[in-house]
């Protein structure tokens, strides 16, 4: 099901690497204009994740413009620190003075840091989280539930301003309810992003706009090592070890118009 976004404008925050990358090059080559939104993060050399997941994270997005727009696509890069309440204005400004107004938001982008309650346990995959603490707290968030929150509200005044009555916006999860341990506050914050999303497929339903969450499986956007994929190999929770492309894949037929019933659910993949 690859339904034409032919005329559509999309907004796909964290778009450097991974998920935000394949999402945004699927998106454009449905036909749909892209601004891709990213901003560099320099490892502290303190997560325990191989060297390739923050050089992936320290990028910037020049690579997937240039993949984009030798396919034929319509995409402009933005780098942005959606931290800055100014900044989601900002974003959708930039969108819709080079393409028109924004149609499909995709709130990928994540802060991510892990952190614990206990401290020098290190989690099932072998990383030792750091201890929780107020700043750990705000770094997740910040992102992960503000930011997304707010570029939700600037989607929703804008389309409401304007009388649309087409729209997606999808959000990614990794947590939920029932907590992340080892990393407490990007589970809470992921969970606070899907309450967030909930509430905008109820509230704005009557303007034709859709709203999911997806929870991808395990996820080799630089960062799954052989113990990862040992664990996902032995977990009952976990199937399969997944590519940026494949879960892309999900989103992008999400945003399309046979998507058109599918509003309200945390899509979990497997």
């Amino acid at each position: 099901m690859t339904g034409s976004l032919s005329g559509r404008v999309a907004i796909v925050t964290g778009a450097n690497h991974g998920i935000g990358a394949a999402t945004a090059e699927l998106l454009a080559a449905r036909g749909a204009a892209v601004l891709a939104t990213y901003l560099r993060f320099t490892d502290d050399g303190k997560s325990g994740t191989p060297a390739a997941y923050g050089a992936h994270r320290a990028r910037t997005a020049d690579d997937l413009l240039a993949d984009i727009r030798t396919a034929g696509g319509r995409v402009v890069g933005m780098e942005a620190d959606l931290t800055d309440p100014a900044v989601p204005a900002r974003v959708f400004d930039a969108a819709e003075a080079e393409f028109g107004p924004v149609d499909i938001l995709v709130n990928n982008a994540s802060s991510w840091r892990q952190d614990s309650f206990r401290t020098g346990v290190p989690t099932s995959v072998g990383r030792l989280p750091t201890p929780l603490t107020a700043e750990s707290i705000r770094h997740n968030l910040g992102v992960d539930v503000i930011a997304a929150a707010v570029l939700i509200a600037e989607f929703a005044t804008r389309h409401i301003t304007r009388a649309a009555s087409w729209g997606r916006i999808v959000g990614l999860t990794s947590g939920g309810a029932q907590g992340f341990p080892g990393e407490v506050s990007y589970g809470a914050a992921k969970a606070a992003q899907e309450n967030f999303t909930m509430a905008a497929a109820t509230e704005l339903a009557p303007y034709g706009v859709t709203a999911n969450v997806v929870y991808p499986p395990v996820t080799d956007t630089g960062w799954v090592t052989d113990e990862v994929r040992a664990f996902v190999e032995t977990s009952a929770e976990h199937v399969h070890v997944a590519e940026p492309g494949e879960v892309a894949e999900v989103i992008g037929y999400l945003c399309s118009d046979a998507a058109r019933l599918l509003t309200g659910n945390i899509l979990r993949l497997r």
